[in-house]
């Protein structure tokens, strides 16, 4: 393979990156506890846009519990952001497995 062509293929992948990390950042992931009295919605970059407390949670003697369900929720949703930018790298790179801790873009 030519160094020309390889080069070539590096630009692709970095533009699909590109599109790939904005579109992630557009897709909203919920997460969940409580049997769903908390909800955490957290766009593939990880930003909070939503927060979402069952009124019955709302007691001064559950603030613990409640504090406890909002982690709770929030790493559920982080866990599904990140399965999914995980999987849209799989379908990027065909499959192809990087090595530990090796972050894309480079």
């Amino acid at each position: 393979m030519n160094l020309q062509k390889m080069m070539k293929q590096a630009q692709e992948m970095q533009s699909k990156m590109a599109q790939m990390q904005e579109e992630l950042e557009s897709r909203e992931f919920e997460g969940a506890s409580g049997a769903g009295m908390v909800k955490v919605t957290l766009t593939g970059k990880g930003a909070m846009t939503k927060l979402s407390i069952d009124a019955s949670l709302m007691n001064a003697d559950e603030k613990d519990m409640l504090e406890d369900l909002i982690i709770a929720a929030h790493n559920d949703a982080k866990t599904k952001a990140d399965d999914g930018a995980a999987d849209e790298m799989k379908k990027l790179t065909g499959g192809l497995q990087l090595p530990p801790g090796m972050k894309m873009p480079f």
